[in-house]
């Protein structure tokens, strides 16, 4: 992942230097010992709101995100998509859902040997008094017809309701003090979604922030990579990304951009609170406007002939370095 921009240095409460661009600061700006990055976080999220209306923090996108809605909210309910309203397929993609009491199941479409894989999760929804539709049983041919080619479904598909957005905002409210919350910057390939949402649901993290219309839709193919982690780790999906993450900073969120022209390596970055990591596409890394929100720019230390990690490995890399520290 690479980003152009250069000018933006670690936040470290001094002065910036000739070139750079200032950062925020907070209410004690001007007076005796500057804040701890840390400590100005925290001064942010305890401090009052921002006058400024929110209408003409929008207007600083200048474009990037397309239409705007207040607040980076999400939209609801999405028609066939969403976070999972195309058939779901596989063992643990198909057993988390049925197993969770959030999702809506409509149809079960099971071979014989995929309803004996399914046992387990027949039982625990049962036990935990799930309305759950009696499975029917099919061949394989069926469910190849049914399912996208090549797809691995093991045995089973499984047509459900998608799960209840949640809104930016929510993650805002009453944040936990070490919430962890991943932030992807136009990452499309469901493939490199659904693997970022297992390792977050593996290292703790609370969410999965994406830019709606630069997002893929939540298919089988992400729910399998996912390997039942959609059932576990939300997909926020926010409007205006900029806008998402100045409401993270005003929440307390330490937002680190993960860029290869960052000033400090990962390991270097305080990841201690609440922490947003933030990761941008693999052609063009982390837009302008996402960069100038970051708290800090900060780079994984690769090596030659290897410059740089697919955006899915890098944020295994960056949520296991958040884990080990807590």
């Amino acid at each position: 992942m690479k980003n152009t921009r250069t000018d933006r240095g670690p936040r470290s409460g001094s002065p910036a230097g000739k070139g750079q661009t200032p950062h925020r600061h907070g209410p004690n700006k001007g007076k005796g010992k500057p804040e701890s990055p840390r400590a100005e976080a925290e001064s942010r999220r305890d401090s009052p709101r921002r006058d400024q209306p929110r209408r003409d923090r929008g207007q600083e996108g200048g474009g990037q995100e397309g239409s705007r809605h207040e607040g980076g909210r999400g939209q609801g309910p999405r028609p066939g998509g969403g976070r999972g309203g195309a058939l779901l397929y596989g063992l643990h993609a198909v057993a988390a859902a049925w197993t969770n009491p959030k999702r809506r199941v409509k149809k079960l479409l099971v071979t014989e040997s995929g309803l004996e894989a399914l046992d387990p999760a027949m039982e625990a929804a049962h036990e935990a008094e799930l309305d759950r539709p009696e499975p029917q049983l099919v061949d394989k041919d069926t469910l190849d017809r049914m399912l996208p080619p090549g797809a691995v479904h093991q045995g089973m598909a499984l047509d459900a309701a998608p799960l209840p957005e949640i809104d930016v905002l929510d993650l805002c409210t009453d944040p936990g003090p070490q919430d962890l919350v991943v932030v992807l910057d136009q990452v499309t390939d469901p493939h490199n979604v659904g693997a970022i949402l297992r390792s977050s649901a593996a290292f703790g993290a609370k969410a999965v922030v994406v830019q709606d219309r630069h997002a893929p839709e939540v298919t089988g193919v992400l729910a399998k990579t996912a390997s039942g982690a959609l059932e576990a780790v939300p997909i926020v999906r926010a409007t205006n990304l900029a806008r998402a993450l100045s409401d993270l900073r005003d929440a307390g969120f330490w937002c680190v951009g993960l860029a290869e022209e960052g000033a400090r390596n990962l390991h270097e970055v305080d990841l201690s609170g609440r922490t947003a990591l933030v990761l941008g596409s693999e052609g063009e890394g982390l837009r302008r406007l996402t960069a100038e929100r970051c708290d800090e720019l900060a780079r994984l230390p690769t090596r030659p002939p290897i410059g740089s990690l697919n955006v899915s490995n890098a944020a295994a890399v960056a949520l296991y370095e958040v884990a080990r520290r807590r």
